[in-house]
């Protein structure tokens, strides 16, 4: 089992790289006249001017405030509040158009947590982020061990996530395995 293990958080790992090399859209927090990291330029950010940046890219300037996520790439309590009572209410797997938005809310949640140290936002609204992440995630997972237990249609499958559809191999891979077993009388 624990090799299982070990090839699915590789994997998993292996998709949260790819969703970092994603651009979002970054709003200039502050000005910054620019550098060169490694022949790279990056900047000059204008406060106020949007840029889309690589996340990965962008990481370090919003960490040293010299940028912000754009709010139409927001991820908060309020919108994972919103993908968990989606998912709670249908008892389908509902798709999203991002099949990054899991690794976007573990992503984010750095950002929230720095900004509850800066005391930018309360503690409650990090509490919040948290039980809801744990409820969307729970419910999807839910979904995906009734899916697993038999083949997966087309429509479904887009409905996966990229992080999902490893998952759900692994799933059924095991749950067909398990079951055999015991429906095979030998």
């Amino acid at each position: 089992m624990n090799k299982i293990e070990i090839q699915l958080k590789d994997s998993l790992n292996r998709v949260n790289f790819i969703f970092k090399n994603e651009e979002i859209l970054t709003e200039g927090a502050n000005d910054y006249v620019g550098c060169n990291i490694l022949g790279e330029s990056f900047g000059p950010f204008e406060k106020g001017k949007k840029y889309r940046l690589p996340y990965f890219v962008a990481l370090p300037f919003i960490k040293n405030n010299i940028l912000r996520i754009d709010s139409k790439e927001k991820c908060d309590n309020t919108d994972v509040q919103r993908y968990a009572m989606s998912e709670r209410d249908d008892q389908r797997l509902i798709h999203r158009e991002n099949k990054f938005f899991l690794n976007k809310i573990k992503e984010f949640r750095f950002l929230l947590e720095r900004e509850v140290i800066e005391n930018k936002i309360p503690k409650l609204d990090l509490d919040r982020f948290s039980s809801y992440s744990i409820n969307l995630i729970d419910n999807r997972l839910l979904k995906l061990l009734k899916l697993a237990r038999a083949n997966l249609s087309l429509d479904d499958e887009r409905k996966l996530t990229s992080s999902e559809k490893l998952l759900f191999t692994k799933l059924y891979e095991i749950l067909s395995v398990w079951r055999d077993f015991f429906l095979t009388f030998k």
